[in-house]
């Protein structure tokens, strides 16, 4: 079974940037690609996740470095993010689009873009896609019960959600950290994330994640001529630091292994729905 899909090569980077760095919630990959190409004309407009108080997040048209900067930071929670692709065209004159999102979303963008059914001068005018590592995500409200429930840490009070070694985080704005074991957190997950067997967003231009590299660094998969030209660019101008993902630990036989762990459960519950005649994704 194949982990990643199709890919030109894989690296550990960071941003060099340290106001994305004083934000991001690794090596700050989407926000400096997104700032690189507002700042050097090879994108006008950018859809991103942006937080709408207490870590809800609510899809955004950036189109300034500055609007990047305020939405940079992961939120683990449903943000519709395709959903105002019509709107960055439409409302926002648009003519090169990036998009970021969950590797569902990446697949429902290269959909569009083969087939633009009620999408109409939408695909020519997506110039890049980075797609970001995922095994689940949770509705807000699931969210929340995470983090007040069993983490006891009101929402009002939380200045960063990670995800790591096996356990869901918190940090408060108090200093303090909470932590519950994601077994714990598996109830609340969104239902349809038990049939996605993507967890490296296969199909995007750039995928990144922090698992397997470590702490302030991500893991980056150059996927598509198109994002490796940006890529290259970017380190280049210096906007990125990169080293070989041989040199980092814990490596990319981690990512391997998450990776093969959804593809394996999801077909699992693929053909279980299956059997019941339920619908599946594909």
């Amino acid at each position: 079974m194949d982990p990643f899909g199709t890919y030109k090569k894989v690296v550990s980077a960071r941003s060099t940037l340290k106001e994305v760095l004083k934000k991001a919630q690794d090596g700050g990959i989407v926000s400096t690609a997104f700032i690189y190409g507002l700042e050097n004309n090879l994108l006008d407009g950018v859809i991103v996740a942006d937080n709408a108080g207490e870590f809800r997040a609510i899809p955004k048209v950036a189109t300034t470095p500055e609007e990047v900067l305020e939405a940079a930071g992961t939120k683990y929670t449903v943000c519709p993010n395709v959903s105002v692709l019509k709107s960055a065209v439409r409302e926002y004159g648009c003519e090169k689009i990036g998009v970021v999102g969950t590797p569902c979303q990446v697949r429902a963008v290269r959909k569009l873009m083969k087939y633009p059914i009620g999408f109409r001068h939408i695909p020519d005018k997506i110039s890049l896609i980075i797609g970001i590592f995922c095994m689940e995500n949770f509705p807000y409200y699931g969210l929340k019960l995470i983090v007040e429930e069993h983490c006891g840490v009101k929402m009002e009070d939380v200045v960063k959600l990670d995800i790591g070694k096996g356990k869901f985080w918190v940090y408060t704005k108090w200093g303090e950290t909470k932590a519950v074991k994601l077994k714990e957190t598996h109830p609340y997950e969104q239902i349809a994330c038990h049939v996605c067997t993507d967890y490296t967003a296969e199909l995007a231009d750039i995928s990144t994640g922090s698992v397997g590299s470590p702490d302030g660094w991500s893991t980056v998969f150059i996927r598509t001529t198109k994002g490796e030209e940006i890529f290259n660019k970017m380190v280049e101008d210096g906007y990125l630091e990169v080293k070989p993902i041989e040199e980092v630990k814990p490596g990319l036989g981690l990512v391997e292994k998450l990776a093969l762990t959804k593809k394996e459960k999801n077909l699992k519950e693929i053909e279980h729905r299956k059997e019941l005649g339920l619908p599946v994704p594909y």
